[in-house]
Formats: structure tokens, C-alpha cells, sequence
């Protein structure tokens, strides 16, 4: 919304787009103002508009002692996030059956879902494998996920990026994530966790989920994917982005910023 006041203004700026840009009343928007100088959340996100403004893609990250290193130790499979038919939750509830597994469901079902669950997913909850936990805060996530046997993202739309993928691998529990969207970007396949195409390789990956190291999951969450991270690329941008407008060199800090790492750990 504020493209045509930043174009005036002359200000220095630049944004980052965080949802799905498969819709087609963005591309006018983008062709009027395709100057407008833009950040992604993945490659996979600017698959729709490639020809727009890109400055440059970072990655979410998160603070580490948010989420520590978890067990396993409740051996249950996990699923967190909303009840909506992209999410396919009745996917993770099919692997969970026919792996005769226990499943935790950690979501919530908003307004415009409330429809497509009371339809579609409210009576595969009653199978005697599956625990309805509903919505769970950030204070939760940590036990959650930490104590969970395997993360089930069984995702069936353009995901831009999927929080809750390094949320997992943070607690160094592997996802099992069908390849859509950012998926094959944020999971490395064989070390944070298994991409699968159907339904029957899902099945098959959440078997060997086991075998793969928590702590190397973690160890990739922490190089790909901590909040320090990712502050010093946005800086590394805005600093781009003044120098460039002011034509004055460009200063970037050669090593991690201590204050940066400090803050984001808080």
C-alpha cells in the first residue's frame, strides 16, 4: 500500500513480501509499479511475478533459545498450524493410521476454515490414534515439537516459506514435507528431514525418520536459520539500498554483529 507514497517521496525503502503471489490482482499492481524494490522469504515465492524488482531473498530465522533440542521421547508424530485444505491435515492423520502411530494435532481452525472442518477433518479426529490438542502458544511449541518422533508437513499448496519447518528442525525433530512451494529450500533431504511426492513416500519417510541425527538437525537450523542470521542479511540490504540512493560506498560488517546476537537470543 505504500508503493505510490514511497514513489513520490523519493524515500529510501525496500519490503519484504511474506504471503503467496499467485494472485492475479497482484500483477497489475506489479507491472504499474515493477521499479519497486522487493525482498523474498524464498525463491519458490517469486515463481508468479519473476520479473518484478528482486533485491535480494532472505530466509526466516528465529531466536536458538527459543526452541532448544529435543528428545523425542513422546514418540508421537506432529502436525502444527491452521485446519485449511492447503495445510492437509487429513494427510497426516492417513500416515498416522497406516503407521499405527499416535498423532498430536496442534491447530487451530479459523472462521473461513470452519466450513472444510466440520466437513471434511472433524471425524478423522475421532480415530483412537489421534489427540486434538488445538491451538498451543509460542511457549508450547518447545515441548511440542521437542518431544515429537517426527514433524508431519503435508502441505498441498505453494507454501512462501513454512515457519513451523525450521521451527521443528530448531528442536532437531525431522519434517516429512511433500515437495510444494519452499519445501526442497528449507529442508535439506536426509539431514533435517525426508521431501516426498505422494502419500506412500510418506509413509516410508515418517518410518525412517528415526534414523536420522537430532543434533545435526539442529546444527543446520543454527546455519541456515537463527535470527542472527537473518538480521544481518536484512542489514547487509538496508545498507545496500542507502548506499546505492546516496552513492556512498557501501560498509558492511566483515563478522557477526555481537549486539545483533544478543538481542535476537533475548
Amino acid at each position: 500500500m505504500h508503493f505510490p507514497l514511497s514513489k513520490l517521496s523519493g524515500i529510501v525503502h525496500v519490503s519484504t513480501l511474506h504471503g503467496r503471489l499467485d494472485s492475479p490482482d497482484l500483477v497489475p499492481l506489479y507491472r504499474k509499479y515493477r521499479n519497486m524494490p522487493v525482498t523474498s522469504i524464498s525463491l519458490a515465492q517469486r515463481a508468479p511475478l519473476p520479473w518484478v524488482n528482486w533485491v535480494a531473498n532472505i530466509y526466516h530465522g528465529l531466536p536458538h533459545a527459543r526452541l532448544p533440542l529435543g528428545d523425542g521421547g513422546g514418540k508421537y508424530l506432529a502436525f502444527l498450524g491452521r485446519i485449511s485444505p492447503e495445510k492437509r491435515v487429513d494427510r497426516a492423520i492417513e500416515i498416522a493410521v497406516k503407521l499405527n502411530m499416535p498423532l498430536k494435532v496442534a491447530a487451530k481452525v479459523d472462521r473461513a476454515d470452519r466450513a472444510y472442518y466440520e466437513r471434511e477433518i472433524k471425524h478423522l479426529l475421532t480415530a483412537p490414534n489421534v489427540e486434538f490438542v488445538g491451538e498451543i502458544n509460542e511457549q508450547q511449541k518447545g515441548e511440542f515439537l521437542g518431544n515429537a518422533y517426527a514433524y508431519l508437513f503435508p502441505i498441498d499448496w505453494p507454501e512462501p516459506f513454512g515457519l513451523t519447518m525450521i521451527e521443528s528442525m530448531a528442536c532437531g525433530t525431522p519434517t516429512i514435507a511433500f515437495r510444494c512451494g519452499s519445501v526442497p529450500e528449507v529442508i535439506t533431504d536426509g539431514l533435517s528431514g525426508f521431501i516426498v511426492d505422494n502419500m506412500d513416500d510418506a509413509v516410508r519417510a515418517t518410518k525412517q525418520a528415526g534414523t536420522l541425527d537430532r543434533a545435526a538437525c539442529r546444527a543446520e537450523f543454527m546455519k541456515r536459520f537463527s535470527a542472527p542470521i537473518m538480521a544481518r542479511q536484512y542489514v547487509k540490504v538496508y545498507e545496500s539500498m542507502v548506499a546505492a540512493k546516496s552513492g556512498a560506498p557501501e560498509t558492511v560488517p566483515a563478522g557477526p554483529d555481537a549486539e545483533i546476537d544478543t538481542l535476537l537470543t533475548l
